[in-house]
């Protein structure tokens, strides 16, 4: 092994660069795969179409079980117009403890004019002492809609890692038709106590969800967040949230939870409430394994 000369760090040549790139196009009442490409860790498979709306539901892999500090992953889509694509993941997104660099994911994904994309990965676990950092960037044509989710574990819960990761950082940002963006950041680094990161400390999971479109109707969006309203009050003690108007057209949800099994009863709901009042659509059976 040859260290570097200069005095820098051997820790900067550790990591994975993985690629993933898709490209959508509308071919009669389906929605069709074009052009997709990936490098390790990241692995192809084709869309599943599990209901005859046409939307192609479309599978991020990564066979190495997770992240490890100095990965670099990425993920690229483009949407044409009228494409409806379903984008999610078969298990949870682990990150393993780092000594020194962060593992990163970059998504940007181009939504074309009324195409929709529903982004709904499984939470991401952030074991202890890791370090993660990861920016979700949409860009939005007229007319499309997007329903993006995403959700952070406070560890290995079963573990009782709780609130023991190092840092993470997280950037989402929807870019609308007319230039403006709804855009969440935020960066937690635990400490040694769980109340070191305020409210969220006493619970287990943390998420948030973002419908946005300038397509859709007023009063559409009115009935959908008291529909919604109503769901995260049905399990009180176990999800806290709110859901809430922003700049851009559409609904912004935040939420805590006490356990993986809440989380998911609650988002199923919502999703289910959000398919049926913008597309008349029934909640998917993603049947994962």
């Amino acid at each position: 092994m040859n260290l570097p000369v200069d005095g820098s760090s051997v820790f900067a040549t550790v990591g994975r660069r993985g690629r993933l790139s898709y490209e959508f196009e509308r071919a009669g009442p389906r929605t069709i795969l074009t052009r997709s490409s990936c490098t390790s860790p990241w692995h192809h498979f084709p869309p599943s179409y599990l209901d005859d709306s046409g939307c192609a539901y479309t599978w991020l892999v990564n066979p190495s079980g997770g992240l490890v500090g100095g990965d670099h992953v990425s993920v690229e889509a483009q949407l044409h117009a009228h494409t409806h694509v379903v984008m999610t993941s078969p298990s949870a997104n682990r990150v393993y403890r780092s000594l020194s660099e962060p593992a990163a994911q970059e998504v940007r994904i181009s939504v074309g004019p009324g195409a929709r994309l529903e982004w709904v990965p499984e939470v991401t676990i952030p074991f202890a002492g890791s370090r993660f950092r990861q920016s979700i960037h949409v860009d939005l044509a007229p007319g499309a809609t997007v329903v993006l989710w995403d959700a952070m574990a406070s560890g290995r819960v079963a573990m009782r890692e709780r609130w023991a990761f190092a840092a993470v950082e997280n950037e989402i940002r929807i870019r609308t038709p007319l230039g403006g963006s709804v855009v969440e950041r935020y960066r937690v680094v635990p400490g040694r106590l769980p109340e070191s990161v305020g409210l969220a400390g006493s619970w287990d999971y943390v998420a948030s969800l973002f419908v946005i479109g300038d397509g859709v109707n007023a009063e559409i969006w009115k009935g959908l967040e008291a529909a919604i309203a109503v769901i995260l009050d049905e399990h009180p003690g176990l999800v806290l949230g709110a859901v809430s108007t922003p700049a851009a057209p559409g609904l912004a949800v935040k939420m805590v939870a006490r356990s993986a099994p809440d989380l998911t009863v609650t988002l199923e709901a919502i999703w289910a409430a959000v398919r049926k009042d913008l597309w008349n659509l029934p909640a998917p059976n993603l049947r994962r394994y």
